[in-house]
């Protein structure tokens, strides 16, 4: 016991001894706040390794949705016409519809270089003729930009993968391929086609899903969206068919022939006219030699 009393007076009397010296508690300092500072260096290490993976995550997340942003924004919009100023503009020829009534579809077609063609889009024109600035019916990006004196220019305009929207007839083009246009951005003025002079100044307005052009009134006022989820058969041919052209063809000889018939009418109605003077007088001539031999 009295062992034991003395190695604890001992082991305090040398603590002491070493508390009392001028380093001891510089030193004991510096250890405690390098024991510290090591464990906060550890917790926030620890704390920021865990958190990265998330970070890392949600900033991939941001990257991708900047891309479909764009093509979020198109789907919301709805096809207009590409005409800024409707209530004064006029359909010249309408699309040519497989459902529609023989007289629509006759109406519909398109007579160029000694053929007949079903039109495979719009016609819009202004009632008093002059022309105007065609608008984009939707967002989207310039994929083609082409002189062409029969269509009279053409400016093409994707919106997604596999639509976009076609005008031609036009000139004084103002966008170029590659160029984001917005909806209702002027484009182009209307011009004038050999392919369809009879409607004068006016613009060819197309909607086409994988190259097969839909009806353009079916989609206005309809967003993206929906010619997205819209299954459209395969464009067999753009040219009338024999059946058709046949048709339109004795269409306009009926009308030749009535009008024909109806000059001869008129030239035999004259001719009558003219002869019955002639009958009376030869009846008078008759009438006073018959007087004269009685």
């Amino acid at each position: 016991m009295r062992e034991e009393e003395k190695k604890r007076t001992s082991q305090k009397s040398n603590f002491q001894r070493i508390i009392k010296k001028r380093w001891a508690l510089p030193a004991i300092y510096i250890l405690v706040a390098a024991i510290v500072l090591s464990a906060a260096l550890w917790y926030q290490n620890a704390g920021s390794n865990s958190a990265n993976p998330d970070d890392q995550k949600s900033a991939e997340l941001g990257k991708n949705d900047k891309q479909p942003a764009v093509e979020a924004n198109r789907s919301l919009e709805n096809f207009s016409m590409p005409v800024k100023d409707q209530d004064n503009s006029v359909v010249k020829k309408d699309f040519y519809d497989e459902k529609a009534s023989k007289e629509q579809q006759e109406a519909a077609l398109v007579f160029y270089n000694n053929t007949y063609q079903q039109n495979k889009g719009m016609d819009f024109a202004m009632k008093d003729g002059k022309d105007f600035n065609v608008i984009a019916s939707l967002s989207g990006k310039v994929t083609r930009v082409e002189e062409d004196s029969v269509l009279g220019n053409v400016v093409e305009v994707e919106h997604s993968k596999g639509i976009v929207t076609r005008y031609s007839s036009v000139q004084g083009i103002k966008v170029a391929v590659g160029d984001e246009v917005s909806k209702g951005q002027a484009i182009a003025k209307a011009g004038q086609s050999l392919l369809n002079e009879e409607a004068g100044t006016h613009v060819h307005f197309e909607i086409r899903k994988d190259d097969v052009a839909v009806n353009p009134k079916s989609f206005f006022e309809k967003s993206l969206a929906d010619l997205q989820e819209t299954n459209v058969a395969p464009d067999e041919s753009e040219k009338i068919t024999e059946e058709d052209q046949a048709d339109a063809e004795g269409t306009q000889e009926e009308n030749v022939t009535e009008d024909s018939q109806a000059k001869e009418e008129s030239q035999s109605q004259k001719s009558e006219d003219k002869g019955t003077p002639a009958e009376e007088k030869s009846e008078e001539n008759t009438t006073d030699s018959q007087t004269k031999n009685n």
